[in-house]
């Protein structure tokens, strides 16, 4: 279903929004830039600009930067929130100067370990550039992979200590097996700090096709749960699926030996998130009742940015209980309404 938009309104859109800063209040992510790319990306983007005019209100400026960001500190700099725009200019520079896959080979290995800083966003964002870039290389398209980079690098944060548990033969069965917290309380970084047990599914990995597989497999199993178990908190568990998809999406421009070592961290982030924000019942598998475009028009029609792109992440997977899961997303959240 995937589009090639060749309007130039997704380069626009991009321009407009790097002006803006990663997040708002703090703590809250700009999904703006990923939103913009999945519609472009699936033929809508003649609505990029009308859904921007309402989100708009959630948009601060980018903040100021605190001290260049060079080769010789960088790792000073790694998971401070306040050097984001540190980290922009310093991934702009390297873009300017390199082919960009050869600058994401270089910082995908060292950022991996930290993906599960900003509740995953920054992955999510830079899985979104990448596919833009893949579909047609231009100077705003590269201007977003150091914007999303930068946030990645200033929020990365290990996830250390987790206790390996046995886990199931498929990536539906160990994310059923995933032992909740016992008492889920506070934000992401305070859930993400409770975690301590994880099943460690197909963490034997090293061959990357195999590898690919299993992350297309655990892609496919967290948005089919969703649609089961997203009424546990309907817009934290979106990023169970959509945080392993970003990293299914940047496979094809990295080097083959990270593939492995990428299901290995995607899968403990969708574990984790599952962990942290666990559902007391799953409910039953909605039929299915729309097309893959008609699913598309309800998301846009909704607005909200996680229920956009969880239809996104669907139809990737594509299938009917895919679909399903969209559409539980759009029953359960707030939809974005205008200024």
């Amino acid at each position: 279903m995937d589009t090639h938009d060749t309007t130039g309104t997704l380069e626009d859109a991009l321009e407009r929004l790097h002006a803006a800063g990663p997040e708002r209040l703090g703590r809250l992510t700009n999904h703006a830039p990923m939103v913009v790319e999945a519609l472009a990306a699936h033929g809508r983007a003649d609505a990029v600009h009308r859904w921007l005019d309402l989100y708009r209100h959630k948009l601060e400026d980018l903040p100021g930067p605190v001290a260049p960001v060079t080769d010789a500190n960088w790792r000073e700099a790694l998971g401070d929130p306040r050097r984001a725009a540190d980290w922009t200019g310093y991934f702009g520079r390297a873009l300017a100067e390199q082919p960009w896959r050869d600058v994401l080979a270089v910082w995908w290995p060292r950022l991996l370990p930290g993906m599960y800083g900003g509740s995953t966003h920054p992955v999510i964002r830079v899985g979104h550039a990448v596919r833009a870039l893949e579909a047609h290389e231009n100077a705003p398209r590269l201007a977003e992979l150091a914007h999303g980079l930068g946030y990645w690098a200033a929020r990365h944060r290990p996830v250390p200590g987790i206790a390996a548990l046995p886990a199931a033969p498929s990536a539906a069965r160990s994310l059923d097996a995933v032992p909740p917290l016992t008492d889920p309380r506070g934000g992401f970084p305070d859930r993400l700090a409770a975690v301590r047990r994880l099943p460690l599914w197909a963490d034997d990995v090293t061959d990357p096709d195999t590898a690919r597989d299993r992350l297309t497999e655990l892609v496919r199993a967290a948005t089919h749960r969703y649609a089961t178990h997203g009424h546990g908190e309907a817009t934290m568990l979106v990023h169970a699926a959509t945080a392993p998809n970003a990293v299914l999406r940047a496979l094809g421009s990295l080097p083959r030996p990270l593939w492995a070592p990428s299901l290995h961290a995607a899968w403990t982030a969708s574990a984790a998130v599952t962990a942290m924000y666990p559902t007391a019942e799953p409910v039953a598998d909605p039929a299915p009742r729309c097309t893959a475009q008609e699913v598309l028009e309800r998301a846009l029609a909704h607005g909200d940015e996680h229920v956009v792109k969880l239809t996104d992440t669907a139809l990737d997977v594509g299938d009917e209980r895919a679909l399903a899961a969209a559409l539980r997303a759009v029953e359960l959240s707030d939809p974005l309404l205008p200024n």
